[in-house]
């Protein structure tokens, strides 16, 4: 029993610490105060684990349900957008509706699956590298506290890689709080609290916020999940999943929580044999992870309290950090076809470049982009084309 309950701490644990100052920076960028902002991540925790501890019970399968990553990168690139925070839970909410969908209604799914890679990929990478731009501008302007940041996150990088975000979000703490002081401990609740918020419904902010959302939890987080779950064994019950988080993300929306899905990473961890060498004792990994995250939820109010404290440019590269993995295997995702590279490029310019068309943010500009591209280059007739997409001989 030792051997799952370790794998399923490191899950939680390291599942938590990657990325949940992303969560609270992308919560923040679309309006959200820090009340509301500690009540979406603790709702998210909350959705999270009792998922994760029902669904793998259930079915006996190591089914790791965790926040979407992308999906608190989709709200960062949005701060440019003057979106209310109302708005942006209106947005979330059409997110769920549409993963229930899915659930419903498998062909939907299976479109979305369908969205050719490359400009998928190009969406996501496009979202992920302001992100990820961002350890270089603090450090270049808080050298004294982003520079031991990164440093440590470079030593584990090469040493231990599954702790390195971990570890630089601990110095991170560490150096937050040395140079706030206690000043912030009065403002940080202890006791967790979840507030509602009152969704307001824009049109723009739906197609601009919401369907980016839905788009990047499906094709980033669900899809590369299914995988990881299927090449350890495991046929996961994706009805199920679908249903149970679209339904989770609709109503945890309401709270402040932007999306839950099918962990890809985290399921890793307790999917492996890291796990136990036992196919058919795996589930007590996700379980124990599930009810860690649960608890780790609780503390919810001092975390958001002391990245309030951080400058936030500082935030946000801890979180650059954490999904430059990510930026990574998106661009080599996108890149990885020669027909397709101007299509995924032209993606990854539009969204990358952060404009605002009409009320709609660039990831939804991105998308549009990347098809009629896809469309224009492959209506050309054969050996007429004036662009030259594959690498040369």
């Amino acid at each position: 029993m030792l051997q799952p309950i370790a794998a399923g701490f490191i899950a939680a644990i390291s599942g938590f610490a990657t990325s949940f100052a992303l969560v609270i920076a992308g919560l923040q960028a679309v309006g959200a105060t820090q009340e509301q902002s500690s009540s979406g991540l603790l709702t998210l925790c909350l959705a999270s684990g009792i998922l994760t501890v029902v669904l793998s019970a259930a079915y006996r399968q190591p089914i790791s349900i965790v926040w979407s990553t992308p999906g608190a990168a989709v709200l960062v690139a949005a701060a440019s957008g003057g979106t209310s925070f109302s708005t942006a839970v209106g947005a979330f909410i059409v997110s769920g509706v549409l993963i229930v969908v899915c659930g419903l209604w498998p062909a939907l799914g299976r479109a979305i699956s369908r969205i050719p890679k490359p400009v998928a990929s190009a969406m996501l990478a496009g979202i992920l590298l302001p992100i990820c731009l961002a350890p270089v501008a603090a450090v270049a302007e808080f050298p004294l506290l982003a520079g031991p940041i990164v440093l440590v996150w470079l030593i584990l990088l090469r040493v231990a890689p599954r702790w390195a975000v971990p570890a630089a979000m601990l110095v991170a703490t560490i150096v937050i709080v040395a140079s706030a002081g206690t000043d912030w401990l009065p403002r940080a609740s202890l006791a967790p609290a979840l507030v509602f918020v009152a969704p307001e419904f824009d049109p723009f902010v739906m197609v601009s916020l919401g369907l980016p959302l839905f788009i990047v939890t499906m094709a980033g987080q669900n899809v590369p999940g299914f995988v990881v779950m299927s090449s350890f064994g495991y046929p996961a019950p994706s009805r199920a999943i679908f249903l149970s988080t679209g339904v989770a993300s609709t109503v945890g929306a309401f709270f402040g929580g932007h999306a839950v899905n099918l962990a890809a990473i985290t399921a890793a961890i307790a999917a492996s044999p890291e796990a136990h060498p036992d196919r058919s004792r795996r589930w007590i990994a996700a379980v124990v992870a599930g009810s860690v995250f649960v608890a780790i939820g609780l503390a919810a109010g001092v975390a958001t309290a002391l990245v309030s404290e951080s400058p936030p440019i500082l935030i946000i590269a801890v979180a650059g950090l954490a999904v430059l993995g990510a930026l990574v295997s998106s661009i080599a995702s996108a890149l990885e076809e020669p027909d397709h590279r101007m299509a995924a490029i032209a993606t990854f310019l539009v969204t990358a470049s952060g404009i605002t068309a009409l009320g709609i943010g660039s990831a939804f500009w991105g998308l549009v982009a990347g098809a009629l591209f896809m469309l224009w280059l492959r209506a050309r007739p054969v050996g007429r084309g004036l662009v030259e997409t594959a690498p040369p001989q």
